[in-house]
C-alpha cells in the first residue's frame, strides 16, 4: 500500500450515545456528550487547522489556529478546548477566521528555519501542512538568524541513538510533553522558563540520555514538526509505503506501520510507527518495538542452511536441498535404529501460529509420537495448568482495556513497566486516575512508587512464599465475611471444601508472617482493599509462575478472584502478563506432548479422530516428553535427535551445565533461527530462520488477541520457516503442503472450536480478534466467563503451601531473584544487536547496601555469584530495592549466564523451572576481565518466556 496516513480527530472521542446535534458549516452532525467542536468538526467532515491538537492527548489550546465562530458566543473560541453543545451552530471557515489563522501562523514562521526544502520532514510537516491550509504567503516579522531575537542558533541534541531533538524547529506546542505525560506515563519532559525563554526541557541532566526518558517514541510520533525526529529518517529519507504488522517482542502485541522506501531487493525500513487501530497498543510503543528492529538486518544473520557431521568439525554451507535431505534421512535413521519415540521438537513463542503448528504437526504425523514442547513450559505452563483446574480454559480473562474500569489493581510477580511497557502505561494511567495499587513482590518495582502513583500496599513478601501470601489474603476473606455469596452460590463449586481448607487458623497473616516476612496488618489491609473493590484485577508475571508451587499459586489467585466475584466483567479478573510474543499461541497451537490444539488431551479419541482424518495417519493417545524428560532421556541414551525451532534452550534453560550435557549426549540437533546462538554450537543442522518483518501469519498475544504478522519484506533466506518444516516431513515421507500461510490458518480454524472463525480474510477485515472467536461471535470474545464458566462452574482448589526444597544457609545465605529491564529482551539475541545497548551494556547484581556492606562490595566492583550448580560473574549494584538477604539480575547478556547458578527445581504439576528462587553466596570477585563489549558478545538466541 501507499504512505497510510491515519486520521486525527484533534481530541479524544468521548464514550456515550451521540445525543448531541449541532450544525457545522452546515452540515448537521451528532456526536456523544463532551465531543469537541473540533473533533465533532473533522467527523462532518470539516477539518480545522490545528498545530497544539491531536487525538491521542486532552485538549491543551495553546496554538490559537482552530478559532472558530459560534452562534451566540463571545469572540473566536478554540474549537479543540470548546465542548459540543445541542443545537450549536458553527463556522469553521471565514473570511475573519482566516486572517486570524494567518496572523498566528507569521509569528510561527517568524521565528522557525525556513529550509523547508532540505528538512528532513519536508512532506511529514504539520507546520508546513498548516501553512499552506492558512494561505500564508508572506511573512511581515524579521525571520534568520540577523533578524533579532529568536530561537534558530540552539543545539541540537543527538545523544539518544533513535532520534534527535532539533530546539531551532520547536513552536511549544507541548504536544511532546503532554505525551510523555497522559501516553507514557513517564513525565520526563517539561516547559522550563517563561515566555520568550520557554523551552521544552529533558529534565536537570540537560540532554534526552541523561534524563527519565524511556525512549518509548511518544515525543517523536506526537511531534508536529522536525523537531524531534528517527535519526533513520533524517539518515535515509520520509518513506513512501505502509505495512500494518505486529511487534516480535512482548505478549503485549502491538500493532504497527512499517514505513518503507524502495521495492524488492532495494526496499529499505525507515522506521515503526505505532498504529492508532492497534487493539492492544492504540497508537503507543516502548523502545524494543519502535525502535529496535536492525537486527533484523544485523550482518550476524545466518542466511544459508550449515551442516557438520560433529560439532567439533568447522561448519559446511550447503542448499536447502541437501540440508533437508540430510537432515530427514539422520531422523529416520535415529528412529530406525533407537525407535520411534527417540526424536522430538521444541517450539518457540518468536514464531508465528501457523510456523508452530506445523512443528507439533510434523511431530505427531511425520515423527509418529508426542514429544513436542515450548518454551513456555519454562514460563507460563503454570498459567495453564491452573486456570485450566479453576476455570476451565488455559488463558487470561480479560482484554487489556479492561483495566480502564479497575478500582483496584493487584500486581503480583511482575514488572509492567519493564517488561510490558505499554500495557505499564496504561495502567499507570488508570492508577492516576484514582484506582489503589497492591504490589506483592520481593523487589521495589517501579510501580511501588513512581511520578503521582505510590501503592497502597507493597507486600515485599520472601522469595517463594506467594502461596502463602494469597492463602493468608483468602483467609481474611473468609473469616471476616468478605465472600460474594451470591456470585459463589450461583457460579462455583468445591467452596466448602475450600473454605474449611482456607480458615484454618494456619492461614492467617499472624500465623503466615515469619514465612512470608510481610507484616500481618499489612497483609489483612490489602485484603479488604482487594475484596471490598467495586472492581479488582490480578495482573501477574514470571514470578508468579516460576516457582516450585506455580500452579499452585495460579489456583489461589483464582480462588480469591472467585470468592470476591472478580470474575467475568471488565475491570476484574485474573491476566497473566505473557513474556514473549507468542506465549499465548504457542500452547493454543499444540505444542504440549499432552495437549492437541485447543487444550485437547491427546488421550480423548474425538479429538485424535478429527486429526486422524484430516491428517492421514494415526497418532499416539499417550503423551510425549516434556523439556526436562528429553534431557534426562538423551543422558540415559534412549532420546537421540531434537529439532529446536527458535529457542536457545542451551542459554535460557536452567541449571545450563545440565542442559549441555544432554545436548552433546545426543546424536543429531537441528537448530532453526536467526543467529548461531548457544544451542547451535551443539547443532549438527543450522537452519536460517526469519524475523517478524519477513513472516506471514498471526501471534496470539496475552489477552488472547490475534494479530495479522504481514511481510515487510521477502524472505532473505529464500524459504518461510512453515515450509522448511513442512518439507522436512516429505522428506521423511509424510505428505504435508500448503500453498501459503493462510492455508495453514484454515486448518487451524477447520480443528480448533475457538479458532473457528479464524481467517486471515476475516483478521484483514476486523482488525484483531479475541478467541474463542467462533461463527456466534465472529468479533471474538474480550471478557471470559461472563455468563458462566468455560469449565460450566468455577471450581475451588485447596492450595496447601509447601515451602521450596531450595533453602539459604551458611554456604549460601542469600536468596537470587532474576527478571527483565526495559531495552533488553530475553537474553538479548535481538536487542543486544541494536542500539538498546546502550542503556543496558551488560547484567548487573542489585544487592542490599547491607549485604554489600558485610561482604565488603562497592558499587561497580565485580564479584561471584555462586550457588549450588554453578558460579558466574557480574558487576554489582548497590540499590535499597530488594530486601536485606535478596539479590537480583537480569538474563538478557550472554556472558553474565544468569542460568549457570539457577537450579533444576520445578513446579510439581508442569515442570516449570524454579528460577525465582536460588540460594546463592556473594564474594568480591579476583578476576580482572570485564564484561566483553555488546558486539563482541557470543550470539544468544530465544529466552525464556
Amino acid at each position: 500500500m501507499s504512505l497510510l496516513k491515519e486520521p486525527d480527530f484533534g481530541t479524544p472521542a468521548r464514550a456515550g450515545d451521540a445525543g448531541v446535534e449541532l450544525t457545522i458549516d452546515g452540515t448537521t452532525v451528532a456526536v456523544p456528550p463532551g465531543t469537541s467542536v473540533m473533533r465533532a468538526a473533522a467527523q462532518a467532515g470539516c477539518e480545522v487547522p490545528k498545530l497544539c491538537a491531536t487525538d491521542s492527548l486532552e485538549a491543551f489550546g495553546s496554538c490559537r489556529l482552530c478559532v472558530v465562530e459560534i452562534d451566540g458566543a463571545r469572540g473566536t473560541p478554540a474549537s479543540c478546548t470548546t465542548p459540543v453543545a445541542p443545537g450549536m451552530v458553527v463556522r469553521t471557515q471565514t473570511e475573519k477566521l482566516g486572517r486570524l489563522r494567518r496572523g498566528v501562523m507569521e509569528l510561527y514562521i517568524s521565528d522557525h528555519p525556513l529550509d523547508c526544502l532540505t528538512c528532513s520532514a519536508n512532506g511529514d510537516c504539520e507546520l508546513q501542512d498548516m501553512a499552506g491550509v492558512t494561505g500564508l504567503r508572506e511573512v511581515r516579522y524579521g525571520s534568520g538568524v540577523d533578524a533579532g531575537a529568536n530561537h534558530m542558533d540552539l543545539l541540537t541534541d543527538t545523544s539518544n541513538p533513535y532520534f534527535e531533538f532539533d530546539p531551532a524547529k520547536c513552536i511549544l506546542c507541548s504536544r511532546c510533553v503532554r505525551a510523555c505525560d497522559e501516553v507514557q506515563g513517564t513525565l520526563a519532559l517539561t516547559i522550563e522558563g517563561r515566555g520568550f525563554d520557554s523551552k521544552v526541557s529533558p529534565g536537570a541532566g540537560g540532554t534526552f540520555m541523561e534524563s527519565d526518558c524511556v525512549s518509548c517514541g511518544a515525543c517523536v510520533q506526537a511531534c508536529p514538526t522536525a523537531t524531534l525526529q528517527e535519526k533513520t529518517v533524517v539518515e535515509l529519507g520520509m518513506p513512501t509505503r505502509s505495512v500494518i504488522t505486529t511487534c516480535a517482542y512482548c505478549g503485549v502485541g502491538c500493532s504497527f506501520k512499517a514505513e518503507l522506501r524502495g521495492s524488492g531487493d532495494s526496499t529499505e525500513l525507515v522506521r515503526m510507527v505505532p498504529y492508532k487501530d492497534g487493539g492492544a497498543n492504540e497508537g503507543h510503543s516502548c523502545v524494543k518495538g519502535r525502535f529496535a528492529f536492525g537486527y533484523a538486518s544485523h550482518p550476524d544473520r545466518v542466511l544459508t542452511p550449515r551442516v557438520r557431521d560433529s560439532i567439533a568439525d568447522e561448519w559446511r554451507e550447503v542448499s536447502w536441498e541437501e540440508a533437508i535431505t540430510h537432515t530427514a534421512r539422520r531422523l529416520r535413521a535415529i528412529q530406525a535404529e533407537h525407535g520411534t519415540g527417540s526424536i522430538g521438537a521444541i517450539t518457540s513463542s518468536r514464531c508465528t501460529n501457523e510456523e508452530v503448528y506445523v512443528v507439533q504437526k510434523m511431530v505427531r504425523a511425520a515423527f509418529g509420537n508426542n514429544n513436542v514442547d515450548t518454551c513456555a513450559r519454562v514460563c507460563h505452563s503454570p498459567t495453564g495448568y491452573g486456570l485450566n483446574q479453576t476455570f476451565g480454559t488455559s488463558a487470561g480473562t480479560q482484554d487489556f482495556a479492561s483495566v480502564d474500569d479497575a478500582d483496584v489493581i493487584m500486581v503480583i510477580g511482575a514488572n509492567p513497566t519493564d517488561a510490558h511497557p505499554v500495557f505499564g502505561s496504561r495502567m499507570k494511567k488508570r492508577l492516576r486516575q484514582g484506582a489503589r495499587l497492591i504490589v506483592a513482590d520481593p523487589r521495589s518495582i517501579d510501580l511501588v512508587r513512581s511520578p503521582h502513583i505510590e501503592a497502597a500496599h507493597h507486600l515485599a513478601l520472601n522469595p517463594g512464599t506467594n502461596v502463602a501470601i494469597v492463602n493468608a489474603m483468602a483467609h481474611v476473606v473468609v473469616t471476616e465475611g468478605l465472600v460474594d455469596r451470591e456470585f459463589v452460590d450461583a457460579r462455583c463449586e468445591n467452596i466448602d471444601e475450600w473454605e474449611a481448607f482456607i480458615a484454618d487458623p494456619a492461614h492467617s497473616p499472624e500465623a503466615v508472617e515469619e514465612i512470608t516476612g510481610v507484616p500481618a496488618a499489612e497483609v489483612r489491609a490489602a485484603a479488604r482493599l482487594y475484596a471490598t473493590a467495586g472492581n479488582a484485577a490480578i495482573y501477574y508475571g514470571l514470578g508468579v509462575t516460576e516457582h516450585s508451587q506455580g500452579s499452585t499459586m495460579v489456583m489461589g489467585m483464582a480462588n480469591l478472584a472467585m470468592a470476591t466475584g472478580n470474575i467475568g466483567r471488565s475491570g476484574v479478573g485474573v491476566n497473566p502478563l505473557r513474556g514473549q510474543n507468542n506465549v499465548q499461541g504457542s500452547c493454543d497451537m499444540g505444542s504440549f506432548p499432552h495437549e492437541l490444539p485447543g487444550y485437547r488431551h491427546v488421550s480423548d479419541g474425538s479429538v485424535r479422530e478429527v486429526y486422524e482424518q484430516l491428517w492421514g495417519t494415526p497418532l499416539l493417545d499417550e503423551p510425549g516428553l516434556r523439556i526436562p524428560n528429553m534431557f534426562d532421556s538423551a543422558l540415559d541414551g534412549s532420546f537421540r535427535a531434537l529439532f529446536v525451532q527458535g529457542e536457545d534452550i542451551a542459554q535460557s534453560d536452567p541449571n545450563i551445565s545440565h542442559v549441555h550435557a544432554a545436548l552433546a549426549a545426543l546424536d543429531l540437533v537441528v537448530v532453526q533461527d536467526l543467529f548461531v546462538n548457544e544451542t547451535a554450537k551443539f547443532a549438527h543442522v543450522l537452519l536460517p530462520g526469519t524475523s517478524f518483518l519477513e513472516k506471514d501469519g498471526t501471534f496470539t498475544n496475552a489477552e488472547r488477541r490475534i494479530n495479522r504478522v504481514r511481510p515487510v519484506m521477502a524472505a532473505r533466506t529464500g524459504k518461510q520457516e512453515w515450509q522448511i518444516v513442512c518439507e522436512i516431513a516429505q522428506a521423511m515421507g509424510y505428505p504435508m503442503h500448503y500453498d501459503d500461510a493462510a492455508q495453514i490458518m484454515d486448518e487451524i480454524a477447520l480443528t480448533t472450536p475457538t479458532f473457528a472463525g479464524v481467517s486471515f480474510a476475516h483478521l484483514d477485515a476486523v482488525g484483531s480478534v479475541q478467541w474463542p472467536c467462533t461463527t456466534e461471535r465472529p468479533e471474538g470474545t474480550p471478557i471470559m466467563h461472563v455468563d458462566g464458566f468455560v469449565r460450566g462452574k468455577g471450581r475451588f482448589v485447596v492450595t496447601p503451601y509447601v515451602p521450596t526444597r531450595e533453602r539459604s544457609n551458611r554456604r549460601f545465605p542469600l536468596i537470587l531473584t532474576t527478571g527483565r529491564i526495559l531495552s533488553q529482551y530475553n537474553v538479548g539475541a535481538q536487542t543486544r544487536r541494536t542500539a538498546n545497548v546502550a542503556w543496558h551494556p551488560e547484567d548487573v547484581l542489585e544487592l542490599h547496601p547491607h549485604d554489600a556492606e558485610v561482604r565488603g562490595v562497592a558499587d561497580g566492583d565485580r564479584v561471584e555469584l555462586a550457588s549450588r550448580v554453578g558460579t558466574t560473574s557480574l558487576r554489582a549494584k548497590i540499590s535499597d530495592r530488594m530486601p536485606v538477604g535478596v539479590c537480583y539480575t537480569t538474563f538478557h547478556h550472554p556472558v553474565s549466564g544468569a542460568n549457570v547458578v539457577t537450579t533444576d527445581n520445578s513446579d510439581w504439576a508442569t515442570n516449570c523451572p524454579e528460577y525465582k528462587v536460588t540460594a546463592v553466596q556473594v564474594t568480591p570477585s579476583t578476576a580482572l576481565t570485564a564484561a566483553a563489549p555488546a558486539h563482541e558478545q557470543t550470539s544468544v538466541g530465544a529466552g525464556r518466556g
